[in-house]
C-alpha cells in the first residue's frame, strides 16, 4: 500500500494554497497532488498542474477556460471551469482536500468534498460562518473529518480532548489585536487602507488584514469555533496577545490551561493538517522563549472594536445573523479599501445591516446564497446613503 497521501488544493494560487504547494514541493515522498483550482491566475495554475502532473485543473472564471486549455495543451491534465468544475475538483478521488478558496465561492465545492466523507483541511471561513449548521450536519452524516487550518482553531484542535469534552471549561482564542489595539478610538476615524493592512505579525491579504484591524476576523473565528468544537456559545473567550506566539488555549475544569505555541507562520497549521495524524518538518523559524522575554495579554475593548462585539452578538442571535454579518462586512471592507467609507464606518454598515435583516435560519445551501445576496444588497444601499 502506498504511503503517499494524495491531495486536492482548492484555491491553489492564494496565500494558503501557495503555502500548501510549498510544503508539498518539500515533501515529494509524502504527497501527490490530484487536483488544483484557481480563481483567475491561469498561468500560475497551469504551471502548477504541469509541475505536479495533476489530473484536473480548474479555473473558476469561465471566460479564461480557453486560456487554461491552451496552457495545458499536450498534457494529460483535464481542464475545467466554473462552479461545476470546482465541484468536480472537490470530488476527485484523494485522501485530503485543502479547502482554501476565499469567500462564498468555496461553499459548494467544499460541501461536495464533505458529502463524500473526505478529510478536509478547512481554511474557508464562510463554510462555518455562513452555513455552519448545514456544513457540520453533512460532515456528521458522511463521516468527513474536518481539520481546521486557521492558526487559532488548529491550535485548539491540537490541545482539545474530544473524548472528554465535558471537562473543557472554555476555549480561549488569542488575537494579535492588529495594528490599532493600543490606539485611542478617536484616532481611528482617519485610518487609511494602507495603515489598516499593515499587520504587525502576519503576512495576509488585504481583506483579512482589515478584518484583523477591526477585530472582525476574531469575531468570525468565535463563530467558527462554536461549530468546530463541542462547546456552548458562552464557553468561547477572546484575549489580546500581541506577540501572536500562543495561538489559542483550552482551559479545563481542573484548572489546567493547555496552549499551542509557535512562530506566526501559517505553514505550521497547514503542515499539521496535511500530515495528520503524523507531523512533518515545516520551514518555519524555531520558537525561542528566552528571546521573546515576555508574553502579554489584555482584554479586547468591545466599544473600540465594535465588529468583535457584533460578531459575538450574531453568534448568540443565531439564525441568519452570522451570515448577514459576514456579507455586510465584505461589502463594507471592499468600500473601505476603495476609500469610499471610513474605517469606523465598517462596523456601522454591519450593525445597520443586522438591524434590517430577517433572522430566520437558512434551511438549504441555496437559501444561504439567497440570504447572503439579500444582506449584501442591504449593505450596498446603506453605502449609497452614506455617500449621499
Amino acid at each position: 500500500m502506498s504511503t503517499i497521501k494524495s491531495i486536492s488544493i482548492l484555491g491553489a494560487t492564494g496565500s494558503v494554497g501557495a503555502s500548501t504547494v510549498d510544503l508539498v514541493r518539500r515533501n515529494p515522498d509524502r504527497f501527490a497532488i490530484k487536483a488544483l483550482t484557481a480563481n483567475s491566475n491561469v498561468n500560475a495554475l497551469a504551471a502548477l498542474a504541469r509541475e505536479f502532473s495533476a489530473e484536473v485543473a480548474v479555473i473558476a472564471d469561465e471566460t479564461l477556460y480557453s486560456d487554461l486549455k491552451e496552457a495545458l495543451a499536450g498534457t494529460a491534465v483535464t481542464a475545467l471551469c466554473g462552479t461545476e468544475g470546482l465541484i468536480a475538483a472537490a470530488e476527485v478521488s484523494c485522501d485530503l482536500v485543502m479547502a482554501a478558496i476565499v469567500g462564498a465561492a468555496g461553499l459548494r465545492p467544499t460541501l461536495a468534498a464533505v458529502r463524500q466523507g473526505k478529510t478536509i483541511a478547512l481554511a474557508n471561513k464562510e463554510c462555518l460562518v455562513c452555513a455552519g449548521e448545514l456544513f457540520m450536519q453533512e460532515a456528521e452524516k458522511s463521516g468527513a473529518r474536518i481539520l481546521p487550518v486557521d492558526s487559532e482553531h488548529n491550535a485548539i484542535y491540537q490541545v482539545f480532548d474530544f473524548e472528554r469534552a465535558t471537562t473543557v471549561e472554555k476555549i480561549i482564542l488569542t488575537a494579535s489585536g492588529g495594528p490599532f489595539w493600543q490606539k485611542r478610538t478617536d484616532c481611528l476615524k482617519n485610518v487609511t487602507p494602507a495603515e489598516a493592512v499593515a499587520h504587525p505579525n502576519w503576512d495576509m491579504g488585504q481583506k483579512i488584514s482589515v478584518d484583523s484591524a477591526t477585530m472582525m476576523n476574531k469575531g468570525l473565528e468565535v463563530i467558527e469555533a462554536f461549530h468546530l468544537f463541542p462547546v456552548q456559545k458562552d464557553q468561547i473567550e477572546v484575549v489580546i496577545h500581541p506577540q501572536s506566539v500562543i495561538h489559542s488555549m483550552v482551559q479545563y475544569n481542573d484548572g489546567s490551561v493547555l496552549a499551542q505555541l509557535g512562530s506566526p507562520d501559517m505553514r505550521t497549521p497547514i503542515a499539521y493538517a496535511l500530515a495528520w495524524p503524523d507531523r512533518i518538518d515545516a520551514p518555519v523559524p524555531s520558537l525561542s522563549l528566552p528571546e521573546l522575554a515576555q508574553l502579554t495579554f489584555a482584554e479586547p475593548d468591545l466599544e473600540k472594536f465594535e465588529c468583535l462585539k457584533l460578531a459575538m452578538d450574531a453568534l448568540h442571535e443565531g439564525g441568519s445573523a452570522p451570515l448577514a454579518l459576514n456579507a455586510a462586512n465584505e461589502v463594507a471592507v471592499e468600500a473601505f479599501l476603495k476609500e469610499k467609507i471610513g474605517f469606523m464606518d465598517i462596523s456601522s454598515v454591519v450593525k445597520a445591516t443586522l438591524d434590517k435583516i430577517d433572522m430566520k435560519a437558512p434551511h438549504s445551501l441555496s437559501n444561504v446564497f439567497e440570504q447572503d445576496q439579500e444582506a449584501r444588497l442591504i449593505a450596498q444601499n446603506l453605502l449609497t446613503q452614506l455617500a449621499a
